[in-house]
């Protein structure tokens, strides 16, 4: 039995939701009543999106506790300290250290390793569920949106897989992923193991799921049924979704055909583009987040205190920001915004001083205080606020954005600009956006359809930093990674990487391609160069 569905399992049974009558609900329960009463299908789904965020998931597996082991909030933070937007210190108080120096990577029995992949098999897992459970014939509205949450959830999941295990979609469409694990194949998967599939089968895979997430939720929509809250996926997000994964496959029409339509939905949700005020981030019911993973108070991840995304990010909270020195941001990308982008005041500036703050409009006077108490470094994030913008608060109980109205508008614009070398269309839609931070935005650098999609990585950059999404571009965009002139404070940790290395890929973990009698590890060949070898001196 390959190991990712034997822990799953274990895990699944473990995990039980409450139902009306204050009975509980295995998960092979919750296939039966499913098929009896369709209402049940409640239950599946939120099994489905609470397996995004949980408090120590993998401790069995890894037999120890990880302080950055929290479900895919754990990836986000990962991805992010891979690449060169995204600085900190490697110290003892920093657990993202082997994301730093890649020995999260390169390492086939690292803790990382496993968590990364058990974590995004552990949504496939609870989207199969739903998949296999619920019958979508009939006219039944809310099995129509049910069952569009486990295709939505099961894309996504794949999604982000093919883009940590292989490099980018063009070009390496025949080149080994990562197992294709649905319902049509688990029972077998489980007993004979399960190969890795092409870059191109996962892809097919991918659209596939999210087409019919998006066939699922218009019917849905017609029946009058819509989510309850901004934890499931709705149409927008859908078409968000899908918007994704054409911009990876450089299907630029298509991509800008999604980013349109998910712009046209979360219009009709009350979804806007927001206005930097004051340090936010931290809950969906903030008027531009699309999806997000909602956290309670209750929630067993805040009740550790420290544990969780909110004390690793969080400037302004109390956690391990405040011991490891919190993250920054590039000082090469920081140099890059205008001073006339509001979006400059997420971060201190080259003094660590607040930016252009001095009327504290930005930052309350708590809130500089906190920041001379713990002494941060120039350029560290005050994008990211504390809950109910306490400072300094112990209660990390933040919402985590997993998508927001900011993104499709990039979607939208790159997707035209690249679309048959179109750029000049391109760079008219990416003004209109980026002059509702910066009234005076003109890219005057961008000439030709190659400074475009570089002004528009940058943007990127700016406006998704620290949201888990800048390592999906370095890997499609074929980047490598830079950090020389970026700020980082140890010299081990500055080195340059050739976007074709394959250290840039994860590795499928050791305890996998033992249990998976189908795995072998020329499926996850180990890097050609180490880490060492890339460091640069500046």
């Amino acid at each position: 039995m390959p190991a990712v569905l034997c822990s799953l399992m274990v895990v699944g049974c473990q995990d039980m939701d409450t139902v009306p009558e204050g009975s509980y609900l295995t998960d092979k329960q919750k296939e039966e009543v499913a098929a009896m009463q369709p209402e049940k299908a409640q239950a599946q789904v939120n099994a489905v999106f609470a397996s995004f965020s949980q408090y120590f998931p993998n401790a069995s597996a890894l037999g120890t506790e990880r302080h950055n082991d929290f479900g895919y909030p754990t990836i986000m933070l990962a991805m992010g300290t891979n690449g060169d937007t995204e600085v900190s210190d490697n110290n003892g108080y920093n657990w993202m250290g082997y994301s730093i120096d890649y020995t999260d990577h390169s390492d086939y029995s690292s803790n990382e390793c496993q968590m990364v992949w058990n974590d995004l098999y552990a949504i496939i897992y609870a989207a199969n569920n739903v998949v296999k459970s619920i019958d979508a014939d009939g006219d039944d509205a809310n099995n129509k949106y049910y069952l569009s949450q486990g295709y939505a959830a099961r894309g996504f999941a794949y999604w982000v897989l093919a883009q940590l295990y292989q490099f980018n979609y063009v070009g390496n469409q025949t080149k080994p992923c990562v197992p294709l694990i649905t319902e049509a194949n688990v029972e077998d998967a489980t007993v004979n193991g399960c190969p890795v599939s092409t870059v191109e089968a996962v892809y097919k895979q991918i659209d596939s799921d999210l087409q019919k997430a998006v066939d699922l939720l218009k019917e849905a929509k017609e029946g009058k049924v819509t989510r309850s809250d901004k934890r499931y996926i709705s149409l927008a997000v859908a078409y968000g979704l899908q918007a994704r994964m054409y911009l990876s496959m450089q299907n630029w029409a298509a991509a800008a055909a999604a980013a349109d339509n998910a712009i046209k939905e979360a219009a009709a949700e009350k979804i806007s583009i927001a206005s930097v005020t004051k340090p936010a981030f931290s809950s969906v019911d903030e008027v531009n987040w699309m999806w997000g993973i909602i956290v309670n108070e209750t929630d067993a991840i805040v009740d550790s205190g420290i544990c969780n995304w909110p004390s690793h990010m969080g400037s302004l909270s109390y956690g391990y920001a405040n011991f490891s020195g919190g993250r920054q941001i590039s000082r090469k990308l920081y140099t890059k915004i205008q001073d006339t982008d509001e979006r400059k005041r997420w971060w201190l500036d080259a003094t660590g001083a607040p930016f252009n703050d001095n009327e504290a409009d930005y930052l309350t006077s708590e809130a500089i205080a906190f920041i001379a108490e713990n002494s941060y470094k120039p350029y560290t994030q005050m994008k990211f606020g504390p809950y109910n913008d306490v400072v300094g608060t112990a209660i990390n109980a933040n919402d985590i954005p997993l998508m927001r109205i900011e993104e499709m508008y990039l979607i939208k614009a790159e997707a035209t600009g690249m679309n048959g070398g179109n750029w000049s269309a391109g760079k008219t839609e990416l003004i209109s956006f980026i002059k509702n931070h910066d009234p005076n935005y003109n890219p005057t650098s961008v000439t030709n359809v190659e400074t475009f999609q570089e002004e528009v990585y940058t943007q990127r950059a700016i406006e998704l930093w620290g949201e888990g999404m800048n390592w999906f571009d370095v890997m499609r965009m074929n980047r490598g990674v830079d950090r020389t002139g970026c700020g980082f404070p140890n010299p081990s940790s500055v080195v340059v990487i050739p976007p074709t290395e394959n250290i840039l890929l994860w590795r499928i973990p050791e305890a996998e391609i033992q249990a998976n009698k189908a795995l072998s590890n020329d499926d996850s060949p180990a890097p050609t160069r180490t880490y060492q070898s890339y460091i640069v001196s500046e």
